[in-house]
């Protein structure tokens, strides 16, 4: 693993030039999606059939949900954990009916990300980047998505910037399993174009493992002044408990306890001191993958809380759009808001 302390990005003119990857490059987890649902549709086809031909119609019927019922499985046992492992956290402990809303709302945006919108959605709203000019234009917006997952995941929110004309750059980050470190190349290459066409530094907003990214581009010395503001959705700022039962590298980094976090912790305790006013984190108490709850924020960020709601289903939440929208409008340096704690009076759904 490599330490945080000792990571070097390549020269920011180099990963300006570098930014638009190949497609062969970008698409693997769109690829694997689009394997995943097309596979699951062939078996709920062939229990269709398999049915109709024997005369039984309401087992037929059944196939989307004996599918949807599996998923809905995989989630319960991830609010089961999330309930069980709770422990000390000072988050208000969920109600059971607030876990079953929040699953109900999670399974449902499951299907919506992974099964459309990512493998087969992803590139409905191109990037909007200006053309250079000598005066300052709109102020940006990056866009950067979690494990597993690619820019399509931020759809509803391509299309809106689209409309109201909002520069912005929605990354895909690969390697899609590889370290943490190696990702954030990307980031770095999306806020240096939106810079260099902006003449303004861009708002990042960065769903679960993307904060980390995030977090590891930000610690670079010189980056202070690259970042307007940044808002972070279920970001595991301090590693996950679900984290210990995956294997690949970069959940390996993000588990509890990890010496790639320390490391991190570490080098932002040298290189940031008071820097995390910049950070807006919005965490929920029954975020399924997140958790325990606090691990999802950040000492002196504005920490904001969403009780119940789910991990993915946080995306679609209004709240982090208000909140992307106001530091969009902010025309210079705002002073920031007091680091809190405390819950947040936000309805989930408002």
């Amino acid at each position: 693993m490599v330490c945080a302390r000792s990571f070097q990005l390549p020269p920011r003119a180099h990963l300006a030039t570098t930014f638009s990857t190949h497609p062969a490059q970008t698409a693997m987890t769109a690829r694997i999606q689009q394997l995943i649902t097309l596979a699951a549709l062939a078996l709920a086809a062939l229990w269709v059939w398999t049915f109709v031909r024997q005369g039984q119609l309401l087992w037929a019927l059944l196939a989307p949900l004996a599918l949807l019922s599996i998923l809905g499985a995989v989630l319960a046992l991830e609010f089961v954990l999330l309930r069980l492992v709770h422990a000390a956290d000072l988050t208000p402990r969920a109600t059971a009916s607030a876990l079953a809303s929040a699953w109900w709302g999670e399974l449902l945006a499951a299907v919506r990300v992974f099964c459309w919108r990512q493998p087969f959605k992803s590139q409905d709203y191109p990037d909007l980047v200006p053309q250079q000019s000598a005066e300052p234009q709109r102020r940006g917006a990056v866009l950067v998505h979690g494990y597993f997952c690619n820019r399509g995941l931020w759809n509803r929110w391509l299309q809106r910037l689209r409309e109201q004309g909002t520069p912005f750059i929605a990354v895909d980050l690969e390697p899609v399993f590889g370290s943490i470190d190696s990702l954030v190349p990307v980031l770095e290459s999306a806020v240096s174009t939106l810079e260099q066409q902006t003449g303004q530094a861009p708002v990042v907003v960065a769903h679960s493992m993307g904060g980390l990214v995030l977090r590891r581009w930000y610690a670079k010395p010189g980056n202070e002044h690259r970042l307007h503001h940044a808002i972070t959705l279920g970001t595991p700022h301090q590693g996950t408990w679900l984290a210990r039962l995956a294997f690949t590298v970069n959940a390996r980094e993000m588990r509890q306890g990890a010496a790639w976090l320390g490391c991190l912790s570490g080098d932002e305790t040298t290189t940031l001191h008071s820097r995390m006013p910049r950070f807006t984190c919005f965490y929920s108490n029954c975020d399924n993958i997140v958790f325990p709850p606090a691990t999802a924020t950040l000492p002196g960020a504005d920490n904001r809380h969403l009780p119940g709601v789910a991990h993915v289903d946080m995306v679609d939440m209004p709240q982090p759009w208000e909140e992307l929208k106001r530091w969009l409008a902010m025309p210079t340096e705002p002073t920031a808001p007091a680091a809190s704690d405390a819950l947040s009076p936000d309805s989930p759904r408002g």
